[in-house]
């Protein structure tokens, strides 16, 4: 691995690292039993802060395309992930989410050109393996309504990802741009969703405007701007690779700031994973598109990485 993709890969490795993070902030900064108020507020304002920021609105075709992406890799992922996490037993929707990897490589053959090999095949099973060791406490009752919701999210985050690489971005449009459209389209999609099930917002504090702040700067604005920026200079299937590392920085985080024990079946599982992350950026078939800087694109997870950390997230707040 050049010096090149070594940066490019590090530095989007820490958007899944970030999003690990949403499981301490979550359940100690911010109310409890809104997550999807909680996802708007994720998306919402940092979508319009980017906006601002950027000062650039999608034009012709480009209206219709952030939406779908927006409601692709934000809109319809949030409250799927939610009602998976809340609906199935310990970390069920964290390992059912974790074949993030595979529906990317059918989807990225299909669409994208991206032959999958049997060493790709292999180090997605071994990369869910891992994150169910990880995650995976007791079994519970099958709830089908869970399980149809968590492959789902994970399928829409996986289509995000290959829409937006297919899509590329327009012409003079940076990965800033792009991430404040899809982050407003999504978080307005979210939005009458949240006020339906929920209701009025709640009253905040502090310590909850705190925990917001951080969300939507850093583990979104941030974090899904690295991601994007990534997914423009590696391949569909190379990135969502990284997915694994969300929730593995949760583990981690849990342990060194709650004193939640690692048991050995656990430190094998994130072996396994963090091998399988590795074994995912070997070697990577380059780009098509990446010779022409005009034409690259990139895509979103939070992808499959956020729905993973996020499934850890709602599984620690039930206990």
């Amino acid at each position: 691995m050049n010096q090149n993709r070594l940066v490019t890969v590090g530095l989007t490795a820490l958007a899944p690292v970030s999003w690990g993070s949403t499981y301490f902030v979550t359940t100690q900064f911010l109310p409890a039993d809104r997550p999807l108020f909680t996802g708007m507020m994720r998306a919402l304002p940092a979508g319009l802060a980017l906006i601002a920021l950027t000062r650039r609105l999608p034009r012709s075709d480009w209206w219709w395309k952030a939406v779908v992406l927006g409601a692709l890799n934000i809109g319809a992922f949030f409250p799927l992930l939610f009602l998976s996490a809340y609906r199935l037993p310990g970390g069920m929707a964290a390992v059912i989410g974790s074949v993030g990897p595979l529906w990317v490589a059918g989807l990225a053959a299909l669409f994208l050109g991206e032959k999958p090999t049997l060493r790709s095949l292999l180090t997605g099973i071994a990369a869910a393996l891992g994150v169910s060791l990880v995650v995976l406490k007791a079994a519970g009752a099958f709830d089908a309504i869970g399980v149809i919701a968590a492959l789902g999210s994970s399928a829409s985050m996986s289509a995000g990802t290959v829409f937006t690489k297919r899509w590329g971005r327009p012409e003079g449009v940076g990965p800033l741009v792009l991430t404040g459209w899809q982050l407003a389209a999504g978080g307005l999609l979210i939005a009458p969703v949240a006020f339906f099930v929920e209701g009025a917002p709640p009253a905040l504090d502090g310590r909850n405007l705190a925990g917001y702040v951080y969300l939507a700067l850093v583990n979104t604005a941030v974090a899904y701007w690295l991601w994007f920026r990534g997914i423009g200079r590696m391949t569909a299937t190379s990135v969502t690779f990284l997915g694994p590392l969300s929730p593995l920085t949760a583990a981690v985080i849990g342990w060194a700031a709650l004193g939640q024990a690692l048991a050995p079946v656990q430190l094998l599982g994130m072996a396994i994973a963090f091998g399988a992350t590795l074994a995912g950026q070997a070697a990577p078939k380059k780009p098509a598109e990446a010779a022409d800087p005009s034409a690259q694109s990139f895509s979103s997870t939070e992808g499959n990485s956020l729905k993973l950390s996020m499934d850890v997230t709602s599984r620690s707040v039930r206990r």
